[in-house]
Parts: structure tokens; C-alpha cells; sequence
């Protein structure tokens, strides 16, 4: 993957406050492939101590969104058309890892997933599956 492109992903994701307020952090960019992980932090836990389904979903979302912008030129975002959440168990731990891919690039709508891992004690469980549909928009 080219180095601009890696570069634009990254002044992007840094241009989010909702990341920056989540604490979140990119740790991987490839080509259909992206990264993020994020502390379940006191002020993103819901009222029985798990992660909340909202950090759950914001960084599954931009993991998946993040990729999709992987296969695009660099004069194009892209924006979430939908995106759909499976919660499959809670988010228990102190850290979440969203790992968001392309399954089918295009031109006018790119179909993306993520899969979301709560990490306990060097443990990591699948807590949650998204799938969704992101449009190319220009610059």
C-alpha cells in the first residue's frame, strides 16, 4: 500500500474527535484491511460495567469504513450508507480491537464488515459483528 494513501487514512483518523474522545488508536492499515483499538475507558461503560454497544460500534464502524477507504484513489472519503451490529457478548475487559475488511469494493457502494474482540487478561472474545455498505464521496 502506498505511503499517501496510508498517510491520508491517518490524518484522517486523527481529524475525528469522537476517536480521540474514545481514546482510540489505529494499530494496523493494509490494503482492505484496517485496525483500531480502543481502552474501555470509565466514561464508555454502560451501567453494569461492560464496554457500551456505542464504542462497540463507532470503532467498528470506522475500522470498516476506514478499509473500504484503502481501495479507493486518494481523491475520495467515503461515508456510511448502513451499517448493521450483531452483539454477541459483552464487551468484558479493558481493551476492544475492531478489525474491519472489504468484502467487495466498487465504485459507487463498497460492502464492508468488522469484527469486534473485547481483550481480558491476553484473552480476546468475539463481542460483536458488523456489516454494512460505504459511498465513495469526493473530497
Amino acid at each position: 500500500m502506498e505511503k499517501s494513501a496510508v498517510k491520508r487514512i491517518t490524518e484522517s483518523f486523527a481529524a475525528q474527535s469522537m476517536m480521540t474522545t474514545l481514546g482510540a488508536e489505529l494499530s494496523e492499515i493494509t490494503a482492505g484491511l484496517v485496525r483500531i483499538t480502543a481502552p474501555i475507558l470509565p466514561g464508555s461503560r454502560q451501567q453494569q460495567g461492560f464496554g457500551h454497544a456505542g464504542l462497540t460500534f463507532a470503532i467498528g464502524d470506522s475500522a470498516a469504513g476506514y478499509a473500504a477507504l484503502t481501495m479507493l484513489p486518494l481523491d475520495q472519503e467515503v461515508v456510511t450508507a448502513e451499517i448493521k451490529i450483531n452483539l454477541l457478548a459483552p464487551a468484558r475487559g479493558d481493551l476492544l480491537i475492531a478489525t474491519g475488511r472489504v468484502i467487495k469494493p466498487g465504485k459507487r457502494l463498497s460492502v464492508v464488515t468488522a469484527e469486534v474482540h473485547a481483550e481480558e487478561d491476553g484473552k480476546q472474545t468475539l463481542i460483536a459483528v458488523l456489516q454494512g455498505t460505504m459511498v465513495p464521496v469526493p473530497c
